[in-house]
């Protein structure tokens, strides 16, 4: 009977190595192979970099082509057969780890990887190690309370702007990740349902060049860098 290896799904946190859990470390260091995200136009994986002081020497790291595309048909393909290239490793007994930014199970592309491989591989050993997400460490770095008591939290994308947080009702801190384009309606939602006033972005956090804008509104005469998130609160 052929032993087959494990695919683990890896949080490497917001870009701080020091951000990185021991489980989470002890996994890189013994894979066999590391694949991470890559877009399609951009061989460059962050990913990669924040884990490169616990990848082994032997390890081969590989970067899997996710397009940023609403193609559905284009995108289905991509995440088969990125699946397809880990499932073929882990038959041949090789452990596995695939790197994701902030944490695997959340606006991760570790999700889309591991719903494949149900289909895909439905017997193969798969492990998700959490990670510290981007708001969380931003919270941390702010010295800033997320929620307490019985206050409420709604993470949620800002790719597509504000039109999530006007659909809740009576939330009390929102943490908005992909604040990097249509700011202005971000913005106005935020000053419509009473969570401007105690709002802060940040940028990059925890590496270089990390910026703190205390005025969100100065987002607005600048193109947000793609790594910038907000903390509002009413």
């Amino acid at each position: 009977m052929t032993s087959h290896g494990k695919l683990f799904g890896v949080g490497v946190g917001p870009g701080d190595p020091e951000l990185i859990t021991v489980k989470a470390v002890r996994a890189i260091k013994e894979a066999d192979i590391i694949f991470t995200a890559a877009s399609s136009k951009n061989s460059y994986s962050l990913a990669v970099e924040i884990a490169s002081p616990y990848i082994a020497d032997t390890a081969v790291t590989r970067q899997l082509g996710f397009p940023m595309t609403k193609q559905s048909d284009t995108v289905e393909a991509a995440w088969t057969a990125n699946a397809k290239e880990i499932a073929q490793e882990l038959k041949q007994g090789k452990t596995a780890v695939f790197l994701t930014l902030g944490d695997p199970t959340t606006y991760s592309t570790f999700g889309y990887i591991l719903k494949k491989m149900k289909c895909i591989m439905p017997d193969a050993d798969i492990e998700t190690i959490p990670g510290i997400t981007s708001f969380h460490a931003a919270a941390a770095r702010l010295n800033r309370i997320l929620v307490e008591g019985e206050e409420s939290l709604l993470v949620t994308s800002g790719a597509y702007g504000g039109e999530r947080i006007r659909k809740v009702e009576d939330v009390e801190n929102v943490a908005i990740v992909k604040a990097y384009k249509n700011i202005k309606d971000i913005n106005q939602t935020l000053k419509d349902t009473g969570l401007y006033g105690n709002s802060v972005a940040v940028s990059k956090c925890g590496r270089s060049h990390e910026t703190i804008t205390e005025n969100i509104d100065d987002l607005e005469t600048r193109d947000p860098d793609y790594w910038t998130l907000i903390l509002a609160s009413r």
